[in-house]
């Protein structure tokens, strides 16, 4: 079994910043390509931003440019450095991976950005 813990989350500014973080634990030597998503209030979650066990990243269009995410093997986390938030990057983040066929979440951090 696999748990993920999101941390790091809150009340920040328009053009502030944030980290997130991410801990797996339990079964964590079949982690592959590790996620985080958002979903906002009435509105369907979305992937923000990925990374392969390799390290090679992809971003949504919407943070491209703004956040960078980031792993670290050893230690089995995984981190969002979100710069120049804004008010529509305000939802509930997840940490997300996918081990055979199973999809494990986080609880959730929430982030909000005020205007």
């Amino acid at each position: 079994q696999l748990q993920l813990a999101e941390s790091g989350g809150g009340l920040v500014q328009a053009g502030g910043s944030l980290r997130l973080s991410c801990a797996l634990s339990g079964t964590t030597f079949s982690i592959g390509t590790v996620a985080w998503y958002r979903q906002a209030p009435g509105k369907q979650r979305e992937l923000v931003a990925s990374i392969s066990n390799s390290g090679n990243a992809n971003y949504s269009d919407s943070v491209k440019g703004r956040f960078t995410i980031s792993r670290d093997n050893a230690k089995n986390t995984m981190n969002l450095e979100m710069n120049n938030l804004e008010p529509q990057d305000t939802a509930v983040y997840y940490c997300n991976t996918n081990i055979r066929g199973t999809t494990f979440w986080g609880q959730g951090t929430q982030v909000t950005v005020s205007s």
